[in-house]
């Protein structure tokens, strides 16, 4: 009996992450599909309701391309330049009905997941790292991003629509291994430059990891620091939305969300302004 492709993406992608994209598309594409009106606007942001769900069909296109093998140059990985691709694509891209949009953004991120299958027949290529807008990155690692991006931009539309968003801990969880990989790029380096710290971060009943600042660099590591200046303690979809720039890190410490404590815990509040949004 041939496999399914939904049986081959379990093998090159860690466990349930090929799952949580499709099922996020799938939740992505339920808030949009039949909205009459998608000149909308999305809460906190300049695009409306059509030109978000858009750019999310011609982002998941984007990342199949790439996780076939596909070049495709999107800016430099600056915030300014991947600013100006999105801008620019949106332009060029005309659709912004509902059902067509959630249609496209399910059919691509099932596109991706092909790709990613493909692949695995090729020991190597889960292992090659791809050219992204974000730097080099595995197929394992591109599919956290796509993951990531999916969740970001989900959650804006769930805003925008008034339904309640898709992100949960699980889901974060298989967000990490981008998170961690691209926090060094996007690393703000006016905010960073001067600081000595070490930071362990910690999502409430899930990964901890470690963060080094010196001289100006940052290095990022999947353990937490043995001692640490600040350790942060957070709620998991807390985390990823302030480190998307979705939430302000204030209101979430006010609710218990996020704690810290060491010998210097007032770093706490800097961390999240050291790092640009991917």
């Amino acid at each position: 009996m041939r496999p399914t492709v939904r049986q081959d993406i379990r093998e090159p992608l860690p466990e349930g992450l090929g799952q949580a994209i499709r099922e996020t598309a799938g939740d992505i594409a339920a808030l949009v599909r039949g909205v009459p009106d998608t000149t909308v606007p999305v809460p906190g942001s300049e695009w409306t309701l059509g030109e978000a769900a858009a750019h999310l069909a011609l982002a998941n296109e984007l990342m199949a391309d790439l996780a076939a093998g596909r070049e495709r140059p999107y800016g430099d990985g600056t915030p300014q330049s991947l600013a100006a691709a999105n801008e620019q694509s949106l332009a060029t891209y005309g659709e912004r009905r509902a059902d067509p949009l959630a249609a496209v953004i399910t059919e691509q991120a099932d596109a991706f997941l092909a790709a990613v299958a493909r692949a695995a027949a090729d020991p190597t290529a889960c292992d090659t790292p791809l050219v992204t807008p974000l730097g080099p990155l595995t197929r394992p690692v591109l599919a956290s991003y796509l993951l990531t991006h999916m969740l970001g931009h989900g959650y804006d539309l769930a805003r925008a629509v008034k339904r309640p968003h898709m992100i949960d801990p699980d889901r974060v969880g298989l967000c990490m291994p981008f998170m961690l990989s691209v926090m060094p790029r996007v690393a703000d380096a006016a905010a960073t430059a001067g600081l000595t710290a070490r930071y362990t971060v910690r999502l409430r009943g899930g990964t901890a990891f470690g963060v080094t600042l010196a001289d100006g660099t940052v290095r990022v590591t999947a353990e937490p620091q043995e001692r640490p200046d600040c350790t942060i303690l957070i709620e998991p979809v807390a985390f990823l939305l302030v480190a998307l720039g979705r939430r302000s890190p204030w209101p979430a410490m006010a609710r218990g969300q996020i704690v810290a404590w060491g010998r210097k815990p007032w770093l706490a509040p800097r961390f999240p302004n050291l790092f640009t949004a991917p």
